[in-house]
């Protein structure tokens, strides 16, 4: 069986996405109505600009599930997948690719999610940190006994966990967590606390936007970031991916369950590699590849 995964925050480039737009006239009319839709040239910035404008949130969400939603639409009839998923804003590309959400109407809340994350972001200062080497359980025991509420946020896989939360939490749970036995701790670059209750402000607006869309039956079943089960009921569905931007995002439990229900061949549909090579990290045996649009 196969399953078509998506990419999320931090997998960008600049350049993503060019070779699509010069090559396929499909592509290039998408990444026009995006234009027109955002209201800037994110072409521009994803072509030609720098890391750093490529790293703003209100860019770098958008700029990823269109690389991922665009590449998806060029495979065709060669995208059959049995199961999709996506972390974190990945989950809304595999939403359009799987047809339970349009093309505009995904772009438009990926948009209004990046622009709501960005300010609760600037609500109050906070951060990511990875822990690695580290029993998930050991890392949410400690997590328990911290009293500046930082949080499990990312699952990524067996010895791979982000935590999220305040600046001075997220350094006091990085020492905790040393001296608890991990390998390594390390600060990420990102804007804020995601995946974590400081993402409440956040929450309340977006879902406003989902409410008020309509999304379909898709062709598969997406694997979903809060409960890491298959679902394909739309109003299930709207929900979970409301409660996506407080709730920690279960990657590690999402690939366990897709390798469980039979899924051998691994599909990453956008920039990058990571997904892969998480997989991997689960099961070497697994077949994983990037999506590849055939001339």
């Amino acid at each position: 069986m196969k399953a078509y995964v998506f990419p999320g925050q931090g997998a960008q480039f600049v350049g993503m996405g060019k070779d699509l737009y010069d090559n396929h006239a499909t592509a290039k009319d998408l990444f026009e109505k995006a234009n027109k839709i955002l209201g800037f040239k994110i072409t521009e910035i994803m072509f030609n600009g720098t890391d750093e404008d490529l790293k703003q949130t209100k860019v770098t969400q958008p700029a990823i599930f269109l690389h991922s939603v665009i590449l998806a639409r060029l495979l065709k009839d060669d995208f059959k997948p049995d199961m999709v998923a996506g972390h974190s804003l990945g989950e809304f590309s595999a939403l359009v690719a799987n047809k339970c959400l349009t093309f505009e109407d995904g772009l438009k809340l990926v948009s209004k999610r990046a622009d709501a994350m960005q300010k609760a972001c600037e609500l109050e200062p906070s951060t990511m940190a990875a822990i690695l080497g580290l029993d998930d359980q050991i890392v949410e025991q400690v997590l328990k006994e911290i009293p500046e509420g930082v949080v499990p946020a990312n699952y990524n896989s067996p010895g791979q966990l982000v935590i999220s939360g305040s600046v001075a939490g997220i350094q006091l749970a990085c020492e905790r967590l040393k001296d608890a036995g991990a390998k390594r701790t390390l600060p990420l670059k990102v804007g804020g606390a995601f995946h974590s209750p400081l993402m409440e402000p956040a929450r309340v607006e977006l879902s406003k936007a989902i409410e008020s869309t309509r999304f379909s039956n898709g062709i598969c079943p997406i694997y979903q970031n809060v409960t890491a089960q298959p679902v394909n009921d739309p109003e299930i569905i709207k929900s979970n991916l409301i409660a996506q931007l407080t709730a920690p995002v279960r990657w590690t439990q999402i690939m366990k369950n897709m390798v469980a229900d039979g899924a051998r061949t691994i599909i990453e549909v956008g920039p990058g590699t990571v997904l892969q090579g998480l997989f991997k990290k689960l099961d070497r045996n697994l077949l994983t590849s990037s999506a590849v649009v055939v001339e």
